[in-house]
């Protein structure tokens, strides 16, 4: 079982430590993106450094996961603490470590969480390379980091999730979308625990659930970010097809290549949603 321990509490504190240490301002936006899926300002205030340098426990990326943290000025005057990549909790992190990077933006100040994952696309009306802003989440990882006893000043222990993804974000996404002329589909993320890729059958039930589009990341994030108070804004890159809608094999070499084709797309969406003041 994952629960929220002492040292995850300890963890957490060494953590703000190890950022104040550095110098950096705080930021007021948390950033992280999926994989393939960099996100570039065209300016920046600090870094990058290795994730490994703020956390206080092993952290190995992935291909596609770089695992880098920059520190992003905007022209709005606000800035971003960027997550090049995630941790996941296949490789073997206890929930309360797979979202300490979350928890650590909102220690520090950050009052909004903006992110970008690859996903398989359960809906076959969507295509690789399409984008779905997310509307809402089905967790089924079996996991929650909020298992066990946080803190009180971590945030309420019964928080409330509907509108878990913020409509007024979500208003200002298809705005910016709307204005770049990038068509932005809308959807349900079904998280699963991975690393393996669901069955087709599995694919049938999340669909049945009510997901569009399916992945093995975000889900924990989302929960641990609204707990703290967050806004949440997620987009979600198709990768691929799910698992028997289309009769196609999957693999990973696919999520990076349609990453890949469809980051300008998203580096230009994202660009326009985090230079404004609104997002703060």
């Amino acid at each position: 079982m994952s629960f929220i321990t002492d040292q995850d509490v300890a963890d957490l504190a060494e953590a703000v430590r190890r950022y104040d240490s550095l110098g950096w301002p705080r930021p007021e936006v948390a950033l992280v993106s999926g994989s393939g899926l960099a996100v570039d300002l065209g300016r920046v205030a600090a870094g990058p450094i290795p994730l490994q340098d703020l956390m206080p426990f092993p952290v190995e990326g992935i291909v596609g996961h770089p695992l880098e943290v920059e520190l992003l000025p905007t022209k709005a005057g606000h800035h971003v603490l960027y997550f090049r990549g995630r941790l996941h909790s296949y490789q073997g992190h206890s929930a309360a470590q797979t979202v300490l990077p979350i928890r650590l933006a909102a220690r520090l100040g950050a009052a909004t969480l903006v992110f970008t994952n690859a996903s398989g696309g359960l809906d076959p009306d969507l295509g690789p390379g399409d984008l779905v802003l997310l509307t809402d989440q089905i967790n089924l990882t079996g996991l929650n980091p909020l298992r066990g006893n946080p803190p009180a000043d971590w945030g309420p222990r019964f928080p409330d999730m509907v509108d878990a993804y913020d409509p007024d974000l979500r208003s200002l996404a298809r705005d910016k979308a709307a204005d770049l002329k990038i068509e932005l589909s809308e959807g349900v993320y079904a998280g699963v625990a991975g690393p393996s890729y669901e069955t087709p059958a599995e694919v049938r039930m999340l669909r049945a659930a009510g997901g569009h589009v399916t992945g093995m990341s975000t889900v924990l994030e989302t929960i641990a970010a609204r707990h703290m108070g967050l806004r949440v804004l997620g987009v979600s890159l198709v990768s691929n097809a799910a698992a028997g809608v289309t009769g196609e094999p999957l693999d990973h070499d696919e999520v990076l290549e349609a990453s890949r084709a469809a980051a300008e797309k998203v580096k230009r969406l994202l660009g326009a949603v985090l230079e404004d003041r609104r997002v703060v």
